[in-house]
């Protein structure tokens, strides 16, 4: 059932609410098809296959990745943790258009009901993703949740990056990739994260720096298959 939207919303952000995800999933069902994806793993890594079940676990990319990760894995029915501003609003009614489902909260806005609401998707068998540095970044510096996650669920952190060959990227804090048709993505896998049950919370700080050298090892080998540079 979807949420009800807040009432702080302006009448210009109702507006958009209302028409914006219609058109961004029109445009990506259409561009979409024309997109070739490419797989490449770490040795150790578990990549998710398209149409393959999803395990019950976490799983983590970064923000800048939302509109590849949509279409990618369009049939796996995750949950995303996402915020509750307008921003996280938008996010959330175009990727229920593509089957997903969310979970609100954040880092910073009612993030242990977030969390809580993510440990129940997957004690009931599904597949909960964060985007790591988001919803404000700073870019490529995973927060606490996927860790705090992992140690509640006692389940690993699936590792990957999706990176274009070719895209335009927006002028905002995580660098927004929109692939343009006809371009391949990489779907860059890493060794995933295994969360031991810790009795510290500053045990948990070498586990995020663990997790954030995988995605970046994911995002590395990714830019490295196109021969792109370090953005």
């Amino acid at each position: 059932m979807p949420e009800q939207e807040s009432p702080d919303f302006t009448l210009t952000q109702r507006s958009v609410l209302a028409l914006v995800p219609r058109i961004v999933w029109a445009f990506l069902w259409i561009v979409g098809f024309t997109w070739r994806f490419e797989l490449i793993a770490e040795e150790g890594s578990e990549p998710v296959l398209p149409g393959a079940e999803v395990p019950a676990q976490t799983y983590c990319f970064w923000h800048q990745c939302v509109l590849p990760c949509a279409l990618y894995f369009r049939w796996s029915h995750a949950v995303i943790l996402i915020s509750r501003s307008f921003d996280g609003e938008l996010i959330t009614r175009i990727l229920r258009l593509f089957g997903f489902d969310a979970v609100r909260g954040s880092s910073s806005r009612a993030g242990r009901e977030g969390l809580l609401g993510l440990k129940r998707v997957i004690e009931r068998g599904g597949a909960a993703i964060f985007t790591a540095d988001g919803p404000r970044g700073p870019i490529y510096q995973t927060k606490m949740g996927p860790i705090k996650l992992a140690e509640l669920t006692g389940t690993p952190i699936g590792v990957f990056h999706l990176q274009p060959e070719r895209a335009w990227m927006v002028k905002s804090w995580d660098r927004f990739l929109v692939p343009k048709p006809f371009t391949r993505i990489v779907v860059s896998w890493s060794k995933g994260i295994a969360v031991p049950q810790v009795f510290a919370s500053e045990d948990l700080e070498p586990l995020r720096q663990q997790l954030n050298a995988a995605l970046e090892r994911a995002r590395m080998r990714a830019l490295q298959h196109f021969g792109q540079v370090q953005l």
